[in-house]
């Protein structure tokens, strides 16, 4: 069940981290509020996966999935260009937040 709440603060941290790009500067209130409210949504979800996963494994995956999902999230609707360093450096992430799984196996989780 942890992992159900970290994926869920993971998908609205995105959610949050594009909305603050479209809030313009908090210029835009519904994209500033929605900013907002997702950021305090993730945060809590956050805190109840911390109950049981790790701080340090937890952290790992939240803050490298939430990277490489807004980078592809960036692709896709700002049209941001991604060189091939960036590639190589979200493939990095991804390989890291994987070899950081595995070294979570002996944990209650």
């Amino acid at each position: 069940m942890s992992y159900l709440y970290l994926t869920i603060a993971i998908g609205v941290e995105i959610l949050a981290t594009s909305s603050l790009k479209a809030s313009n500067g908090f210029s835009n209130f519904f994209f500033t509020f929605l900013s907002l409210i997702g950021y305090g949504v993730s945060f809590y979800c956050l805190s109840i996966a911390l109950r049981t996963i790790p701080v340090g494994i937890a952290y790992a995956v939240w803050s490298g999935v939430g990277t490489v999902g807004i980078c592809l999230l960036a692709w896709f609707i700002y049209k941001q260009n991604l060189s091939v360093i960036s590639i190589l450096g979200i493939l990095c992430i991804v390989i890291g937040v994987i070899i950081v799984n595995f070294g979570n196996v002996g944990h209650d989780a």
